[in-house]
C-alpha cells in the first residue's frame, strides 16, 4: 500500500479528507475508526476538525492491511495495540500472511482451471468429490465447457470414458496431469528450448495423456488445445503459475512436436 502521500496543506497534518483520498477510503470510514479508537487522529485544529500526522497513516496503512486480509477491526486492534511487537515484526507477520494468501489464490486459480479442463474431457464425479479433488470454483465453468464441446465427436467419446472411471482412477489421472505440469516448470526454469527434443517429449507426453484417459487427440488437436492455453486467460494463468512464461513455451513445444509428426509424416491433423 505504499503510495506517494498527499503534501501537508500547511495546518499541521492532513485532514481526514485528504486522508480518506490517499488511502482510498471514505471520511465516513475514518470517522468510524476515530469513534472505536482504532484510529484516532493525533490533533485537531482549534476549530475541532481531525489533523493527521506521519504516524496516523502508517497506522492506518496497517489497518487497511490487515482489513485487506480479512481481519475484523477488534482483531485489527488487538495486533496493532500489541506494544511487544515492533515494527520489523509487523513486516515480517504481514509477508507470512500474504505468502499465505497468495498461495491460497494460486491454489484456488489452478483448482478453477483444472475443473474447467476436466469438465471438457467429461468428469462424472459427485459434487462432493468434484470439491474433494479439484478444490474451490469447478462449478463456475461446467457449463460452458459443455456448450463449447458438447456437439463435438471428441466430447461424446470423453463422456463414454468418464462414465466407466472411478474415483480412483480421477486421482491417478489428475497426478499424472501435476507431473506434466512439473516438467513443464523444470524445463522453463532451466532454460530449455520450446523446440528441443525435451520439450516436444512433454508435449507428446501430454497428448498421449489425453489420448488415454479421454479422447483420441490428434497433432492438430493438440494445437487447438495448446492455442486456448495462450488464448484463454483462466488456462494461461494455470500455466504461468506453473513458472512465468510457461503458457507460451508450451504452446511453442506443442507446436513444434505437431510440427515433426507433420514432416515425418505422421498424424497432426
Amino acid at each position: 500500500m505504499e503510495h506517494p502521500r498527499p503534501r501537508d496543506d500547511g495546518a499541521g497534518g492532513y485532514s481526514v479528507g485528504q486522508v480518506a483520498g490517499f488511502a482510498r477510503t471514505t471520511v465516513r470510514t475514518l470517522h468510524h475508526y476515530d469513534e472505536i479508537k482504532l484510529l484516532s487522529p493525533s490533533g485537531r485544529t482549534p476549530s475541532g476538525y481531525r489533523r493527521y500526522d506521519d504516524a496516523d497513516l502508517d497506522r492506518l496503512q496497517q489497518i487497511l492491511f490487515y482489513r485487506e486480509l480479512g481481519f475484523s477491526l477488534d482483531d485489527i486492534a488487538s495486533v496493532l495495540d500489541d506494544r511487544g511487537v515492533g515494527p520489523t515484526e509487523h513486516l515480517r507477520r504481514q509477508q507470512r500472511l500474504l505468502g499465505e494468501r497468495i498461495t491460497r489464490l494460486q491454489r484456488m486459480a489452478a483448482a478453477v482451471n483444472e475443473a474447467l479442463e476436466a469438465r471438457t474431457m467429461g468428469i462424472r464425479l459427485t459434487p462432493e468429490e468434484k470439491f474433494e479433488l479439484f478444490g474451490e470454483g469447478y462449478q463456475e465453468y461446467e457449463a460452458e465447457a459443455e456448450q463449447r464441446w458438447g456437439e463435438s465427436d471428441a466430447w461424446r467419446q470423453s463422456q463414454r470414458r468418464a462414465a466407466e472411471l472411478s474415483k480412483e482412477d480421477w486421482v491417478r489421472i489428475k497426478a499424472e496431469g501435476d507431473a506434466i505440469m512439473r516438467r513443464i516448470a523444470e524445463a522453463v526454469g532451466a532454460g530449455v528450448a520450446a523446440d528441443s527434443e525435451q520439450a516436444m517429449a512433454i508435449a507428446e507426453d501430454h497428448r498421449q495423456h489425453v489420448c488415454r484417459n479421454f479422447y483420441d487427440c490428434s497433432h492438430a488437436m493438440q494445437r487447438g488445445l495448446a492455442e486456448m492455453y495462450i488464448g484463454d486467460d483462466r488456462f494461461t494463468a494455470t500455466y504461468e503459475e506453473v513458472a512465468p512464461g510457461a503458457a507460451v513455451w508450451f504452446h511453442d513445444a506443442v507446436l513444434a512436436n505437431a510440427d515433426r509428426a507433420e514432416s515425418r509424416g505422421g498424424s497432426a491433423g
